[in-house]
């Protein structure tokens, strides 16, 4: 009776540490990434601009306007 016990604490130790087989990838990264910097998201306000290749690693064009980034620049740059 103590071997089954043994032996039934073992099959289900062994069986909690294999991974799941779901027939998918583990992981799949919908955010397309930046041509700029590839390891970072590719910033969405920034679309459709002259010269855009996806090159804002602060995120700062999620806090102001593109518009008004772009004119500082211009101005002070």
């Amino acid at each position: 009776m103590m071997k089954l016990a043994v032996l039934a604490a073992a099959a289900g130790s062994a069986a909690a540490f294999a991974p799941a087989s779901n027939g998918r990838a583990a992981t799949s990264l919908a955010a397309e990434k930046s041509k700029a910097i590839p390891f970072l998201p590719n910033p969405e306000n920034c679309e459709g601009y002259v010269g855009n290749l996806g090159f804002d690693p602060l995120s700062i064009s999620e806090y102001f306007p593109v518009d008004y980034l772009r004119e500082a620049e211009l101005k002070h740059g």
